[in-house]
């Protein structure tokens, strides 16, 4: 099989893959809570990613910088999703998950203040398709004719979510370019785990899954699966093929979520948002040339 097959099936798998983990996050957000779900499903992503790399045979030596490094990447992710399902707990999943798009425009504007990378013109272009999209998909448009500005429900959630995302993606970038994808992906996964159980006992969230039916807690585990499942298949095609053809499609999992959403959840969007989701869902793969 050549290089360009590769990158695509590799693109082709992360965007149905996290597409998925994020529909059924927002479905299990509404039902169980945000905190369960996110929770048990990076549990079992853990483990999924712990036997990959028994698989691989991976080495450990890790700078000191890095062990400073992955508890923030750890807690900055664990915050974003916290608040992408939080979201999705209260608002229009087909919004909610437009509206995290602007993830891109923070990793790259962190990206221009503190790692000194610049942008492209079409990249420029493909920020600006990302907010006027976000900004279309997130009002509710509806109010304005009653003179009354209002954010969809779970919008202001997805935009602390992107922002801590933003922060993520850049420390991961760093510490993946000096212990590689599958222990970046290994240390991060064990270091949610480990701060949720911190801020539950802190904070005395309650996480037992003993009132949930058998049916839901395998559907979790299966989403953490998946989840895991898709950043091994993209970063290991990262590594044989071409990120140019890898990363627009895996960053079109939007897609995937918001098809999922108006199929089996019924999310009703106006005109104006389906129009403002299509613009950010372009728009992020724009920034990726």
């Amino acid at each position: 099989m050549n290089t360009t097959i590769l990158s695509i099936l590799s693109g082709i798998a992360g965007m149905f893959g996290w597409g998925i983990y994020d529909f059924l996050g927002g479905v299990f957000a509404k039902q169980i809570g945000p905190f369960k779900s996110f929770f048990w499903s990076q549990l079992a992503g853990s483990i999924a990613t712990l036997l990959i790399a028994i698989v691989f045979a991976i080495s450990i030596n890790i700078p000191i910088f890095v062990i400073i490094l992955f508890p923030l990447a750890a807690i900055v992710y664990s915050a974003g999703y916290l608040f992408f399902f939080k979201g999705f707990e209260i608002g229009n999943v087909s919004i909610v998950a437009a509206t995290m798009n602007l993830w891109a425009v923070f990793t790259m504007l962190f990206a221009f203040i503190f790692m000194e990378q610049r942008l492209s013109t079409i990249q420029t272009l493909g920020i600006l398709m990302i907010i006027s999209g976000v900004t279309l998909a997130s009002v509710n448009w509806s109010d304005i004719g009653n003179q009354r500005f209002q954010l969809s429900l779970g919008v202001k959630e997805a935009v602390f979510g992107a922002f801590f995302f933003g922060i993520f993606w850049n420390i991961s970038e760093i510490i993946s370019e000096e212990v590689g994808w599958l222990l970046t992906t290994l240390l991060v996964k064990f270091g949610i785990v480990i701060f949720l159980l911190a801020f539950s006992f802190l904070a005395k969230r309650e996480i037992g899954l003993a009132k949930i039916d058998t049916k839901t807690k395998y559907a979790i585990v299966l989403m953490g699966v998946i989840e895991a499942g898709a950043v091994a298949v993209v970063n290991y095609g990262l590594t044989i093929g071409d990120a140019i053809l890898i990363t627009p499609i895996a960053s079109a999992l939007s897609i995937v979520t918001i098809a999922l959403a108006i199929i089996f959840l019924k999310d009703k969007v106006t005109k104006i948002q389906s129009l403002g989701i299509v613009t950010a869902i372009v728009g992020i793969v724009v920034t990726t040339f």
